[in-house]
């Protein structure tokens, strides 16, 4: 840089460690070599955050791949069990395993179209959410009102695209049929069974919840117990603390974490079993020559709860 600005070598590249020994200091004796900026002025600088936003979204993109992969794998495993007509004799020898190397094999890229749509609309949250932070100050009430709409919906369209992509996943997992036809056949067995998907909904919601509170809870109270010094029968050394609070949340919300992930798995289970039930119910009616594929413990306990056809073909 030039103070007077009279130097033609303004605005080029220096070495500050040699600079007073070059030609452009004896030229421009009052010129100085200060640090301007990391990287430089090429191609790749001036696209360094689209390539930031480019990494972004093939993180989405992978990790919604790796959970789809997981899904379509425990639905292809516990969908094995409940299409096996005489239970266990029926079930193929390590049906996840099985499941899994099916899922990569065929279904690849059935899983990474899902996963790519999850990603999509992930991506327009975190594109909204940068807007809303840099247009924050001259915002209008109209502005704010409109950015929580499309907040808002964006929220509700990324979770029914997640409902919908799990069961897109059981259906593949069933008939091995790409996304757009495991989905559409999903849907539209979904809306033909749409009091039974709302129940068993509603219910497993409930119970998975309160285990996850329960598992946490207890996880907690043990917690407080050792970090207080009640249980001394499990104490080896000092283990007092001045203040106990913050490693009690942190073992709290660690072990609802932990339950959240391995509930998890009774979901999809909960999930890919109803799928095959009521697909079992429309395909068959329970006659000789068209029986139920389902175990008659878990038949009974829908026909409990009156999710089955109470007079039934025998």
């Amino acid at each position: 840089i030039a103070p007077e600005g009279k130097c033609k070598h303004e605005n080029t590249t220096c070495n500050p460690e040699i600079f007073n020994t070059t030609e452009i200091a004896k030229a421009c004796p009052e010129a100085q070599c200060n640090f301007a900026f990391y990287g430089g002025k090429s191609l790749y600088h001036q696209y360094v955050p689209t390539f930031q936003m480019f990494n972004l979204f093939v993180f989405f993109w992978l990790i919604n791949f790796v959970i789809a992969l997981g899904q379509c794998a425990l639905a292809g495993a516990f969908a094995s069990y409940y299409w096996a007509f005489r239970k266990p004799d029926d079930i193929p020898p390590h049906p996840l395993f099985t499941a899994f190397g099916r899922a990569i094999r065929y279904h690849t890229g059935s899983l990474a179209f899902g996963s790519l749509l999850l990603a999509l609309i992930q991506m327009f949250k975190i594109v909204l959410e940068y807007l809303d932070r840099r247009l924050k100050d001259p915002q209008n009430n109209i502005s704010k009102f409109l950015q929580c709409c499309l907040k808002c919906c964006f929220w509700c369209l990324e979770n029914v695209i997640k409902y919908f992509n799990r069961n897109a996943y059981v259906m593949i997992a069933i008939y091995g049929k790409n996304f757009c036809r495991s989905a559409r056949d999903a849907f539209n067995l979904l809306m033909r069974n749409i009091l039974k998907i709302a129940v068993m909904d509603k219910v497993t919601d409930f119970v998975l919840i309160l285990g996850k509170i329960l598992v946490a809870g207890c996880i907690g109270m043990l917690a407080f117990l050792l970090f207080t010094q009640r249980l001394p029968t499990i104490i080896e050394g000092p283990t007092s603390l001045n203040y106990y609070w913050v490693p009690l949340l942190t073992v709290i919300i660690g072990s609802y974490l932990v339950a959240h992930g391995f509930f998890s798995v009774y979901a999809m289970c909960i999930d890919t079993i109803f799928i095959c039930f009521c697909e079992d119910m429309e395909r068959n009616n329970g006659s000789t020559g068209k029986p139920y594929f389902i175990a008659p413990t878990l038949h009974g306990t829908l026909k409990k709860m009156q999710l089955v056809p109470q007079k039934q073909k025998e």
